[in-house]
């Protein structure tokens, strides 16, 4: 059985872009009616982890404590969850659950983002670490023994789901599931997947899922070309750097290209020669360098149409972690202790990963205090 909840909570806490993370305490935000209290046996590293830990987006609020693919039990449950108009009312002590990378918004019933069911864009929206909750307080993330904050943002983890696979799916998962989802990937579309990693081999898995015609990988080397067509469910691969005139063979024949790069020096006018007729091109990778600059011709010829993607709203999560649950849409793990975390979290940054690294709390999922 999950224990009580500390108040003060313990965790891996960065104190600075160039200081390896340190275990202590840190004062989760006030417990509020419609929170609740996890005990974290799982979190994913994620690529935002990194940035946020070095400062690579902007300057961090340190101390920090990172990681928003969390996944554990709940210990506490808020008097209020029960009455909220979300299907977080049924949650309960014991019940596994999982975060990602939002941990709030405001749900003002004037908020035009939140009433639509698209919180993640909401103007005030919480990041599950480096952030504000509404009411101030910090925010704090999972690269800890407990995790708290509002019920609306946690999510009951299908039983056929292993916890170890379902948490990066609360980050990675749902940030290139969701682009496919409001483009209609599905019966016939094509679909390509620019970067071949802990996002982009998600992504492949979950475009074969959503029964797309034909699903390209893309990569810069071919070192990934037998995970993804022998495993991931690519019927082609594109190597960048090593395939003669990938462009131009490969011309026209993407109805909708997800990008997971994070890279200020991909080919992008090549990606885009790619696309069909009203092809689209959905940027999800956030590089901290501007990004590339790009030669117009194929958007005005060719009626192509480029946005951006981030993570997704909470019945999109919903709706992600069912269809993994019954398609068997599972990430590629290694499991690391927590303790370890400074070494995986330089592995995670050295590339070495394939796909993901998922932190682990204790033994058999038994938090060690």
């Amino acid at each position: 059985m999950p224990s009580t909840p500390p108040t003060t909570f313990k965790g891996w806490v960065s104190h600075s872009a160039t200081t390896p993370l340190t275990f202590g305490s840190f004062e989760p935000k006030s417990f509020e009616p419609t929170d609740v209290d996890i005990e974290i046996t799982h979190c994913g590293i994620c690529g935002s982890d990194i940035h946020t830990i070095s400062s690579g987006w902007g300057p961090t609020a340190y101390p920090c404590v990172v990681g928003h693919e969390i996944v554990g039990h709940l210990v506490r449950v808020g008097s209020g969850v029960s009455s909220i108009a979300s299907p977080s009312r049924d949650l309960k002590v014991g019940d596994r659950v999982g975060v990602g990378a939002q941990s709030e918004s405001c749900l003002k019933p004037d908020c035009e983002e939140c009433t639509a069911g698209l919180e993640q864009y909401c103007s005030k929206t919480t990041g599950t670490y480096n952030s504000r909750h509404q009411n101030g307080d910090t925010s704090y993330g999972g690269y800890a023994t407990h995790w708290r904050g509002p019920a609306w943002f946690v999510f009951k983890i299908p039983d056929s789901l292993p916890s170890a696979a379902a948490a990066p799916l609360l980050c990675g998962g749902i940030t290139v599931y969701s682009p496919l989802l409001k483009n209609n990937a599905g019966p016939g579309k094509s679909v390509g997947i620019i970067g071949i990693g802990g996002l982009g081999h998600l992504g492949l898995q979950f475009a074969r899922a959503m029964g797309c015609d034909r699903v390209t990988a893309i990569s810069r080397t071919g070192s990934k070309r037998s995970d993804a067509l022998d495993s991931l469910g690519a019927d082609t691969f594109i190597a960048t750097d090593e395939d003669k005139d990938w462009a131009k063979t490969h011309g026209g024949t993407l109805d909708l290209i997800v990008s997971t790069v994070s890279s200020a020096n991909m080919p992008l006018s090549k990606y885009l020669r790619l696309l069909k007729m009203n092809g689209q091109f959905v940027q999800v990778g956030a590089p901290e360098d501007p990004f590339p600059s790009f030669q117009v011709w194929p958007l005005i010829q060719k009626n192509i149409k480029m946005g951006g993607s981030s993570i997704g709203s909470p019945n999109e999560i919903r709706l992600m972690l069912q269809l993994a649950a019954d398609k068997k849409i599972l990430p590629w793990v290694e499991e690391r202790p927590m303790e370890d975390v400074n070494q995986a979290v330089g592995d995670m940054h050295a590339g070495k990963a394939r796909y993901r690294y998922v932190l682990v709390n204790g033994v058999d999922g038994k938090v060690k205090l």
